[in-house]
């Protein structure tokens, strides 16, 4: 079985988007951060969560996802 991932991901507009792997739309859009997690959690609940952040470092690539 694949293993569950459930995206969240700022918009241009800024609310976020709940998104599958590979989706072209997404599940649901949330207008804070926090209440698309939570909506995620209640899409699937055993799906591992990963939060979109865009951090430059000194060091190579954006970081670009975390963990809520």
């Amino acid at each position: 079985m694949a293993k569950r991932e459930i995206y969240i991901e700022r918009r241009p507009t800024g609310d976020y988007a709940v998104r599958r792997p590979e989706s072209e739309r997404a599940s649901a859009v949330e207008q804070t951060q926090a209440q698309a997690i939570q909506r995620g959690r209640e899409i699937a609940p055993n799906a591992a969560i990963h939060v979109e952040r865009i951090r430059h470092t000194n060091r190579g690539r954006p970081d670009e996802w975390r963990n809520p």
